[in-house]
């Protein structure tokens, strides 16, 4: 996975006056979780604007203005709820030996014989979340639909992968191809027609049934 570098510079004071400093100055408070203790520091906001506003996931190297380096993912953040503007990001520490679950984004390819034949791709999972080491971590997962035709749903089932997991029920559907709206409105007007036809030959049928018996009786009389 692709990694994203942030300079830090680690936080002395982390009381409400001296955030609120920092955000002032344009950065950012952060705290780094899974090591020994938690790891305080702070960054410019324009540092985080590749690992935030983007549908991509990457890693992160945190790098510290006393020397030392940690390699980590983003745990949690928090934006202003009027500016949108970071608030504050929770970190967590990576470790060679041990998994780590995070979310990674889905690119559907291909191109579905179902959407071929009028049908309507829907991607009900753009993001999946995995179980795998860090050094496994894929960047994306990658889902081909070309072989789907109108009905077919694909199960994150069919995704399985020997080198991470994915951390969802069997039963998750990650996209499907459904009949289009269109398409449904013509088959079920087509049906009406039918049922319309057939109830107008069946009419037909009844009164001719209707005048035989009364030719019939015309032709006894005389």
């Amino acid at each position: 996975m692709k990694s994203i570098t942030i300079n830090g510079s680690q936080r002395e004071s982390v009381g409400k006056k001296s955030t609120k400093a920092l955000r002032n100055a344009g950065q950012v408070p952060c705290v780094l979780y899974g090591g020994d203790k938690p790891v305080h520091f702070s960054a410019d906001e324009i540092a985080f604007s590749k690992l935030v506003y983007t549908p991509n996931a990457h890693t992160v190297v945190i790098t510290m203005d006393n020397g030392e380096s940690y390699n980590a993912i983003m745990q949690d953040i928090q934006f202003h709820p009027v500016t949108d503007r970071i608030l504050h990001i929770d970190f967590y520490q990576l470790h060679e030996g041990k998994p780590i679950t995070m979310e990674v984004p889905v690119h559907f390819v291909g191109n579905s014989k179902g959407v071929k034949a009028g049908g309507v791709l829907r991607k009900n999972s753009r993001r999946l979340r995995v179980k795998a080491l860090p050094k496994n971590l894929p960047d994306f997962i990658e889902v081909d639909i070309t072989p789907m035709k109108i009905g077919n749903k694909l199960y994150v089932t069919a995704l399985e992968n020997d080198l991470y997991k994915i951390m969802h029920t069997d039963n998750t559907v990650v996209c499907q191809i459904k009949r289009a709206r269109a398409a449904m409105a013509l088959a079920t007007l087509e049906d009406d027609e039918e049922e319309t036809e057939e109830g107008a030959e069946g009419t037909e049928a009844t009164a001719e049934g209707a005048d035989a018996p009364a030719a019939e009786a015309s032709e006894a009389q005389e």
